[in-house]
């Protein structure tokens, strides 16, 4: 009989091709790694890879094992959904990777709604990983927070994963209190702020090219660009009266005081944000409402967000 978790492994290995980097994504030892790689070929009766002093490859066995493991994992899954489904309570762990921004905005709402129901466990990651689809395609976790800047949809292919969009989520401009654009009566005019001081996440960040395509339309780079990783530390910058930045809105759940945020045109730059689900795994009592519990929390941070630059007042 084949041992599933070493299927498992087997298929990340597969997805890795190293036994390193198996290792390091599963939170094991390669040594641990290459022995419950060797069970699994005393299982099968076969040779799955080919070993010398330095590498290990898979053989045609492996990689025929590997891609028969992938449905395997994926039938077994469906057939757990169904069990579970039957039950109707939702119960277990429910993994959820987040980006940092999204992580902070619905931590605490999510956290809320599923504590009504005791037998479920929360597991909330946050990850800096570009390729959001990948922990929940490797069964790693089970709902991924993915944003996609390009206005398409962050990934199905196949038809492995559902993707459910949560909220649309359009750049605004972060200034510091004692800026002259926290009055909300001054108008937001860009092409005036080319010599201000400019906060961006590095180059290469999908913000920092929304940043860039913001200020072409107005006519180039600013005068001064600061890069710096992560919102909160660009916000707090802001706050502290270093320059100005052009943020997600979802970044002013993490606001602190100092802080005035304008709304821009409605042609800048935007992303939207998903929740990415393995299509077998959607019937799970536990995992079906966690995605409720993310819909109505993004229909609150909406609200939230749109009453607070309504208001076009000082955080």
């Amino acid at each position: 009989m084949l041992d599933l978790w070493r299927l498992q492994i087997l298929k990340e290995f597969a997805d890795r091709g190293t036994i390193a980097a198996t290792a390091q994504t599963l939170g094991y030892t390669p040594s641990a790694v290459s022995q419950q790689l060797s069970a699994l070929e005393r299982e099968a009766g076969a040779p799955l890879l080919d070993r010398t002093a330095r590498t290990a490859e898979l053989t045609d066995g492996g990689r025929l094992l590997a891609e028969h493991a992938e449905q395997i994992l994926a039938m077994v899954e469906a057939a757990e959904s169904v069990l579970a489904e039957r039950s109707d309570t939702p119960s277990g762990r429910v993994t959820v990777t987040a980006f940092p921004t999204a992580a902070v905005a619905f931590a605490p709402e999510l956290a809320h709604r599923l504590r009504q129901h005791p037998e479920m466990q929360l597991v909330l990651r946050q990850t800096m990983e570009s390729n959001g689809a990948r922990p929940v395609s490797a069964a790693e976790a089970d709902i991924a927070l993915v944003d996609d800047w390009t206005g398409g949809d962050p990934g199905t292919s196949a038809g492995k994963l559902r993707s459910i969009r949560l909220l649309h989520d359009p750049m605004v401009l972060a200034v510091p209190a004692e800026h002259p654009l926290a009055d909300p009566r001054r108008p937001v005019e860009l092409s005036h702020l080319l010599d201000e001081v400019w906060l961006a996440t590095p180059h290469g960040e999908p913000s920092r090219h929304g940043t860039n395509r913001l200020l072409a339309e107005v006519g180039g780079s600013p005068a001064t660009a600061w890069e710096f990783e992560g919102f909160g530390t660009i916000l707090s910058l802001v706050a502290s009266g270093t320059g100005i930045a052009a943020v997600p809105e979802l970044a002013l759940a993490a606001a602190r005081e100092g802080l005035a945020f304008r709304r821009l045109p409605a042609s800048a730059p935007a992303r939207d944000v998903y929740a990415l689900v393995r299509a077998t795994s959607v019937r799970r009592p536990a995992i079906d409402a966690t995605l409720r519990a993310l819909e109505t929390a993004a229909a609150g941070i909406r609200a939230t967000l749109d009453s607070a630059l309504d208001e076009d007042t000082g955080v």
